[in-house]
């Protein structure tokens, strides 16, 4: 089991020296991957459901989000070994050739570290601001990363799709990895069966062990069924939990409480199919005390 750092782009943490700070710490430590995510901004108006149905605002947290491409290209040049994932960047408010080339940009000057963690989007904010229907997920998300590859495939590129054409072009830079890879973020069992048929792995959400194991399995059935190797594609979990210093019992919230917690629970998560799962929010506002947390558990996952 493998685990990977969420940075803290957003919240009361975010800056560029924390961001720098805990990337380092996740180097040095042992974890697998460190992972930015993508909100364009935050509407005013109440855009969130709420638990009684009512729309919220979304969390003061989203007040200040780092651009996530830009944030790993700096993360890369102090790191040395750490994955940079993102989990997720809103695949159809781009343009894959642009895109592609971000991403292919941070591969090369990153030796080859990225995993690219692309997700569908929901806030209709975020579409009207890109000038993008909210109507094209879905269809869209297919002939994105189809698009997507072919820029990182070689010259010339060429792609006729339905919401994407390239005509035959030199597009450069390529990445370093041979096949870059994208997870896709998904919940539904749409999303599910779709990331098994065109992706190189999930990011799905980590909200309870039934949950994620039935998404292991859908996603695995679909893999299956188009003719690929499902116990070769990583199923990356996103927990929702801050670890904390305290044991916090039975009533725990899923991949959350103390690093002993948390180790316990990545066991039957492994034997389940999950190959890495992303902390969740910082532990706490203190930069120190969330560095320990993480250094107890990493001890505990992959003791020396």
């Amino acid at each position: 089991m493998e685990l990977g750092i969420a940075l803290p782009t957003s919240g009361p943490l975010a800056s560029p020296h924390t961001i720098v700070r805990v990337a380092g710490a996740a180097d040095e430590l042992g974890y697998s991957t460190v992972y930015t995510y993508e909100r364009l901004l935050r509407p005013i108006a109440p855009a969130l459901p709420g638990p009684d149905g009512a729309l919220e605002r979304l969390p003061e947290a989203y007040r200040l989000t780092y651009e996530p491409l830009e944030t790993l290209s700096h993360v890369a040049a102090t790191t040395t070994r750490v994955k940079l994932g993102t989990s997720c960047l809103v695949a159809l408010l781009h343009t894959p050739v642009m895109l592609a080339r971000r991403l292919a940009t941070l591969d090369q000057f990153s030796g080859g570290r990225v995993v690219a963690g692309l997700g569908q989007g929901w806030l209709p904010q975020e579409f009207a601001a890109a000038g993008v229907p909210l109507q094209r997920r879905g269809a869209g998300m297919d002939d994105f990363v189809a698009a997507l590859r072919a820029c990182w495939g070689p010259d010339p590129v060429e792609h006729a799709g339905r919401f994407y054409a390239i005509e035959a072009s030199e597009v450069n830079p390529k990445p370093v990895q041979e096949h870059l890879p994208i997870l896709l973020a998904a919940n539904s069992e749409g999303g599910l069966r779709r990331a098994g048929r065109i992706a190189d792995g999930i990011n799905p959400s980590g909200f309870s062990f039934d949950q994620v194991a039935a998404a292991v399995r859908t996603f695995r059935e679909a893999a299956a069924a188009n003719g690929r190797d499902p116990s070769a594609l990583p199923v990356v979990v996103r927990a929702y939990a801050p670890m904390s210093a305290h044991a916090l019992g039975p009533d725990r919230p899923f991949l959350g409480g103390s690093p002993a917690e948390i180790a316990e629970q990545l066991k039957p998560l492994a034997e389940a199919g999950v190959t890495e799962v992303i902390l969740g929010d910082p532990p706490s506002e203190s930069v120190d005390e969330n560095l320990r947390l993480y250094e107890d558990l990493i001890a505990l996952v992959q003791p020396a």
